[in-house]
């Protein structure tokens, strides 16, 4: 399920934009999207070498 533009539109505006462009929602959405991938493929890497099929809250934790 990756990040919606107008999601990444949304918290632009609360972190205080008064106007945002197209593109500048699609950049955050793109690197939101990464950057979520990218901890996600190291949290299932701390539960599989923790011999677990379940990842943990703390999986996610100590992959940031």
């Amino acid at each position: 399920m990756p990040i919606a533009k107008q999601t990444a539109r949304r918290i632009l505006a609360d972190a205080g934009a008064e106007r945002i462009s197209d593109n500048a929602a699609e950049a955050l959405a793109d690197m939101l999207n990464s950057f979520a991938y990218s901890i996600a493929k190291k949290a299932v890497k701390l539960a599989k070498h923790a011999k677990r099929k379940t990842v943990s809250d703390a999986d996610v934790k100590l992959a940031r």
